[in-house]
């Protein structure tokens, strides 16, 4: 039986796949893609459906002020803007070795620092990874399925204009602009994803 889902129907299957050839251990996919594609709704459809682990790559917010962001050219902040180190050792390393990961996010509401309360994640046959940059290649190590979601450009904005309150002419919304521009189209183009997907 299908999910009436076709993006989460190829994901599955590519999944299935993957799986068989790692029958005793846990797999990850990371779920990439440009802000505003709809990776985190695939990635939550996804794990409910199979009881994967799921990891919200923006908890791994690294910070950082508008102007320090300003100083770093596109490709720096494309490298910098996720602290990958972290990322790996409190929760990717744990849920693959098979225990319970903690780890603290990033406090989006104070901007800085990070959230009082950890997040607490037990370990799954399937771990999914959610967020821009999931499919840097400092963790091709641990990925066994990087999967692209991509939009209409103009539907991608005007999604971004509704959850962002329609202000896309912030300063800074420029610069993530321009790392995103960077890191699709030089570091992981989307003929280096195993799957593609509309979001």
């Amino acid at each position: 039986m299908t999910s009436a889902d076709p993006a989460l129907d190829r994901v599955l299957e590519a999944l299935a796949v993957v799986r068989a050839a790692h029958p005793d251990r846990s797999v990850l996919v990371a779920v990439d893609g440009r802000s505003g594609v709809g990776k985190s709704t695939l990635c939550e459809r996804l794990a409910a459906r199979v009881g994967a682990a799921h990891v919200d790559g923006d908890d791994f917010y690294a910070g950082g002020d508008a102007a320090a962001l300003a100083a770093l050219a596109p490709p720096e902040r494309a490298a910098a803007v996720i602290d990958l180190r972290r990322l790996r050792a409190e929760a990717l390393e744990p849920l693959l070795a098979g225990r319970t990961a903690r780890w603290r996010p990033f406090d989006w509401d104070a901007g800085a620092g990070f959230a009082a309360e950890p997040v607490v994640c037990a370990p799954a046959p399937v771990v999914v990874l959610d967020g821009t940059y999931s499919g840097r290649p400092e963790l091709a190590d641990l990925v066994d399925l990087p999967v692209l979601v991509t939009l209409d450009e103009r539907e991608r904005l005007a999604r971004l204009a509704a959850r962002e309150g329609g202000d896309l002419g912030d300063p800074e919304f420029a610069l993530w602009e321009a790392a995103e521009d960077h890191y699709f189209a030089v570091v992981r183009p989307p003929e280096s994803f195993d799957l593609a997907l509309p979001g």
